[in-house]
């Protein structure tokens, strides 16, 4: 029986290597056909990636301290796409504030350099000839990222403008108005302890101040005393409870801050030395319409214009009699952002997630009609932000990058669902990189070791290198345009995921960049 066991075995095996020379052949004579959702390249040229450059930047990733990690690499040529360096670039990553990129070249391409943001002061009827407001004076927001409370042309503009056509009195209430969009707080994936910083800070219709407060904190004067925490601005809409001391000169700082998730009761505790030096940390406020129009009445009042009722805000889920329609009451005041283009610039120099959200949404509320949901229950329920999604994967899509894979939740990166391709962001910037909105788009991206967030990274080659930054907690991402020795001009992604521990996955992307811009695939390849 072991003979024949033996023998039986050996058959099989013999067979089985038949079989997988049979197929081997098959797949060899008659290929399959490519996958029709894979990008078109952008020119004719299909050079192979270049070896020398590949062992270089795999060399770097390899042997540095984030080799555990998981890395994504795409370069490019922007001249005419030819590939020099894959690794993994099809691969889906979380990308954290590159995703930044995808938002404003598309609202740039679709809405225009020069879109404005308006935002309006409306009462059910005109002021008498007494100056007095029968009814609500409702703040209408139309998602404006810079409205703010200090600007000339914000919202002591918008004052100016009343007190000057004569409001001396509002006889109902101060409603803040958020209802242009229609969307939810908060995107899909982000993380409840990121919602009380000013990174996490709710995107609204009626944007002011960029939805957050400053609260800073000092020593008093003497030892076992309450330390000093001063909210600004001061109106009274953040409810401060201050259970600071402080210590003496050998005490550690030891400073807690928490924002109530679904209030704005604002606590401070621990100790702080009475050598120690004030520092300030900017929290989210919650409800930003209501904040908005708490400010706008303390405005008001102090113009001389009085206010008889209380303030209110207003969103879109009140029921359809409740619903404030712009076009049956009238204009009082309006005031203008500032164009598209100076907004794309703050997005992507200082990574500003709050403008990022409310491009996406405004291009939800823009153009998210040409893009409607198949299903039509969905589309009728669909919000601003899904419909601002669905905009940018049609432009991408228009572009030849493949779409199919990617996972667009919200416009900043700061969920941690968004997943994209480091070829799908190389393709996106060669793209830009030969559109009508190129000169703003690449005007928006940080400068190494001049501006932004990257005014201190990429000393050596200074100016060589404009890139949007990303970091979440484990993921650290590049991606931009670098000028090698040559003059070549490079677009690349680099993306890393799942670097935890003491890896500085930060400097191994320097490297890389550093590597493209000194050298150049040119010399690379001798």
């Amino acid at each position: 029986m072991p003979v024949i066991r033996r023998f039986l075995a050996a058959l099989a095996v013999t067979a089985l290597l038949v079989v997988g020379w049979f197929l081997a052949t098959r797949a060899s004579s008659n290929p399959q056909p490519a996958n029709s959702n894979r990008p078109i390249t952008v020119s004719s040229s299909t050079a192979s990636p270049d070896p020398a450059l590949a062992r270089r930047i795999d060399a770097q990733i390899d042997e540095g301290d984030s080799a555990h990690a998981r890395w994504g690499v795409f370069v490019a040529s922007t001249k005419d796409g030819r590939v020099l360096h894959s690794r993994d670039g099809d691969r889906l990553f979380t990308p954290a504030s590159n995703m930044k990129i995808f938002t404003t070249a598309v609202a740039l391409e679709v809405l225009g350099a020069d879109y404005r943001w308006r935002t309006s002061v409306y009462a059910a009827r005109q002021m008498d000839a007494n100056g007095v407001v029968e009814g609500d004076l409702t703040l209408y927001g139309r998602g404006a990222p810079d409205f703010d409370s200090k600007a000339k042309g914000g919202l002591p503009a918008l004052v100016d403008q009343l007190y000057e056509r004569g409001l001396r009195r509002v006889r109902g209430s101060v409603i803040g108005d958020e209802s242009y969009f229609r969307a939810e707080t908060h995107a899909v994936g982000w993380q409840w302890n990121d919602l009380q910083w000013y990174y996490g800070a709710a995107p609204s219709a009626l944007t002011i101040d960029e939805n957050s407060v400053e609260v800073t904190i000092a020593p008093a004067t003497k030892s076992g005393s309450a330390a000093s925490v001063v909210v600004n601005p001061d109106d009274k809409y953040v409810r401060l409870t201050n259970h600071t001391t402080t210590g003496g000169r050998d005490a550690i700082t030891s400073i807690g801050i928490q924002r109530g998730l679904s209030n704005n009761d604002l606590q401070v505790w621990g100790e702080f030395p009475a050598t120690g030096r004030s520092f300030s940390a900017f929290l989210s406020v919650y409800d930003p319409a209501l904040h908005a129009a708490t400010t706008f009445k303390r405005l008001l009042t102090a113009r001389g214009i009085q206010v008889e009722g209380d303030v209110r805000s207003r969103d879109f889920r009140v029921a359809e009699a409740d619903r404030f329609d712009p076009q049956t009451a009238v204009e009082l005041a309006n005031t203008d952002s500032a164009p598209l283009s100076e907004i794309v610039r703050e997005t992507n120099k200082e990574s500003n997630n709050l403008f990022a959200e409310l491009l996406l949404r405004t291009l939800g509320k823009e153009r998210g009609a040409t893009v409607p949901d198949p299903d039509p229950r969905r589309n009728a329920t669909r919000g601003d932000d899904a419909a601002g999604a669905a905009v940018v994967r049609k432009w991408l899509s228009d572009q030849g990058v493949a779409v199919r894979d990617l996972a667009i939740h919200d416009g900043s990166g700061l969920s941690r669902l968004d997943l994209i391709t480091p070829e799908s962001a190389v393709r996106l910037l060669i793209a830009m990189a030969k559109s009508s909105s190129a000169a703003s788009f690449r005007n928006s991206l940080p400068i190494a070791g001049r501006d932004g967030t990257l005014r201190g990274r990429l000393i050596p080659i200074a100016g060589k290198v404009s890139a949007k930054t990303g970091y979440l907690t484990y993921t650290h991402a590049l991606s931009g345009y670098v000028t090698t020795a040559e003059g070549e001009e490079i677009a690349f992604s680099i993306i890393c995921n799942d670097a935890t521990g003491q890896s500085r996955a930060g400097r191994t992307i320097d490297a890389i960049v550093t590597l493209l811009a000194q050298q150049g695939p040119q010399k690379l390849a001798k």
